[in-house]
């Protein structure tokens, strides 16, 4: 696989350069998002020599030695004389891969990282760091680094798409770029919905392969997903909870429902499922308001919440679950505009995911009309200084936004500027703002 030009490496130099050697940096993310590439290739080009440890396929020699991690000087000497790489004082690294699987190994983190010779490099799914944990005493050296799906620009830059740049220039313009332009900029994001974040697919993309194929790669990711909750919980059910996110958005219900999903009455064990799914990271949640102010988190119902997966490719393939392969026809119909229904929530997901990208916990306000058991709902809420910008996500048509209308006459001394994203170009109704979905990262790269 091609080595991927990420984010995460800017933020591991951080680490480097600003709090190593006194914390060892953490990847955290889902699984198959790229966190043991990152950290090798980092490793590689940043360091004289690196050992590279992987727990989830470690051979006992290797193993091993980790008894003896409580007395460095050896510890470090059995590491050299087993793998056959020398460390350099303060010129090597050592990573430890899927450090969730040796949770003494993640524990041991305190002592080696106050040892001081060598920097450390963890890489970890918090699916199953919470349950390895429950007897050690978790380092607080650690630096945290979240690592996400590709998002559009990283996307860009493994194609070989320069014209990312080109499109922050036009966004600080804030001018049409034209119906034929936008059109053909709209197909090139379409392509990123269809294929997605995940390294792999994106790899299978970049080689030519027909949607089918990608589509059997995201399957593959999918499943992988399944297997490790029913490694946490044999019920099945976080599972069940996972594969509902697409249905249950498309019902264009106020909340995520876990009953549903389950198909029984809810049980505090549910609770705790839910926690697990949140903290396996292959999913976003966005919390309901109830009160929209200036600092939203102080109002979130954790108990009303909406859920949508972390990649939007893998969005695109379970919307398609039906069907034992998700066709070539669907996706070109998708890569057209051409879909038969509205899919409206498939823009919803791939705007969370923009958003919770830059470390955004996400927001949206719901209530109900008067004289009416109909409701309002804003689909995202931003904070942009001591104001609130009301995001509402449309898939195609932008004429009726009602929702957001009524929020600015309820809450007017609240708002900056309404925003409504859509596949339309640049353009302003009064004080509501205009963007296409491409140019959305640009919106929140100003606030």
């Amino acid at each position: 696989m091609d080595k991927f030009k990420r984010k995460a490496f800017e933020l591991l130099k951080d680490w480097k350069e600003n709090y190593a050697p006194n914390y060892a940096a953490l990847l955290e993310g889902a699984r198959r998002v790229g966190k043991s590439t990152i950290a090798e290739e980092f490793a590689k080009q940043n360091y004289r020599s690196y050992i590279k440890i992987d727990f989830a396929n470690i051979d006992e020699d290797l193993l091993s030695a980790f008894k003896d991690i409580a007395k460095p000087d050896v510890f470090f000497l059995r590491l050299q004389t087993i793998t056959g790489i020398n460390l350099y004082l303060r010129e090597s690294v050592i990573i430890f891969d899927e450090i969730q699987l040796n949770p003494k190994a993640r524990q041991a983190i305190k002592y080696l990282v106050a040892d001081g010779r060598y920097d450390y490099i963890e890489t970890g799914s918090l699916i199953s760091i919470k349950k390895n944990v429950k007897d050690i005493v978790i380092p607080s050296e650690e630096h945290k680094i979240p690592v996400y799906p590709m998002d559009y620009e990283e996307f860009m830059w493994a194609i070989g798409n320069n014209t990312y740049d080109v499109l922050r220039q036009l966004y600080k313009t804030n001018t049409p770029a034209g119906n034929g332009v936008n059109r053909s900029l709209m197909r090139d994001f379409r392509i990123y919905m269809a294929v997605g974040g995940m390294p792999q697919a994106v790899q299978a993309y970049i080689d030519g392969k027909n949607f089918s194929f990608i589509d059997k790669v995201k399957r593959d990711i999918i499943d992988l997903y399944i297997d490790d909750f029913k490694k946490i919980d044999d019920s099945g059910l976080i599972g069940m909870m996972y594969k509902s996110i697409p249905s249950q958005l498309a019902t264009q219900k106020k909340r995520y429902v876990i009953s549903k999903a389950t198909k029984k009455r809810k049980t505090n064990k549910d609770i705790e499922r839910l926690s697990d799914l949140l903290d396996s990271k292959t999913v976003i949640p966005c919390y309901n308001t109830t009160d929209p102010n200036i600092i939203l988190s102080q109002t979130l119902d954790n108990d009303t919440f909406k859920l949508y997966l972390s990649d939007v490719g893998l969005f695109t393939t379970m919307i398609f679950e039906g069907s034992p392969d998700t066709g070539e026809n669907i996706y070109s119909k998708l890569l057209s505009d051409k879909l038969p229904a509205d899919f409206g929530y498939l823009y919803e997901n791939v705007v969370a995911q923009i958003i919770a990208c830059t470390n955004r916990t996400l927001y949206y306000y719901t209530w109900g009309k008067e004289g009416s058991t109909h409701y309002y709902e804003v689909d995202f809420l931003l904070q942009s200084g001591a104001k609130i910008i009301p995001v509402e996500v449309k898939s195609s048509a932008t004429k009726n936004h009602e929702s957001i209308d009524a929020f600015c006459k309820k809450f007017s001394s609240r708002i900056a500027r309404p925003l409504l994203i859509s596949q339309k170009d640049v353009g302003n109704e009064g004080q509501l703002m205009l963007k296409p979905v491409y140019m959305l990262p640009f919106v929140l790269e100003e606030l």
